[in-house]
């Protein structure tokens, strides 16, 4: 980022009245506020371009991290295919790979139903209590 150095008058007139002393105050705060609006601008930019940057290298290795777990899985068949005919071990890894991704699946299912209806629920009945018992006429 490049450096910003500000410059404020700081002669004072020792004979200034109380309507130039707020005039003057009101010119300096506007741009004092103007100054750190423009340096909060650029710094948001520059984190801007530095997340985007962080973000695309991310990807890029996401990316090629599923590449790599693509060669794992070939050479899973192939090790597997030095014991067994080879369309066999493809199947073999191939099932094995489909038996996991089923866990996983229904662990998520099973996650996402905990986490729904996306209300809190504990929060809500408690203030539905609190608002009975300080209705009028309740017998609490």
């Amino acid at each position: 980022m490049t450096e910003h150095v500000r410059t404020y008058p700081s002669e004072v007139p020792s004979d200034a009245s109380t309507g130039e002393l707020m005039a003057r105050l009101s010119e300096q705060t506007s741009r004092l506020i103007r100054d750190e609006l423009r340096l909060a601008q650029l710094e948001m930019t520059e984190k801007g371009k530095r997340a985007g940057m962080g973000v695309g290298l991310f990807g890029g290795a996401g990316l090629l991290a599923a590449y790599g777990v693509g060669c794992l899985i070939a050479a899973a068949v192939l090790g597997l295919a030095l014991v067994v005919s080879p369309w066999l071990a493809a199947v073999l890894v191939g099932v094995a790979l489909l038996l996991v991704a089923g866990g996983a699946a229904l662990t998520g299912k099973k996650q996402v139903a905990r986490a729904t209806p996306p209300l809190p629920a504990e929060a809500v009945e408690g203030l539905k209590q609190d608002v009975h018992t300080l209705k009028p006429g309740s017998s609490s």
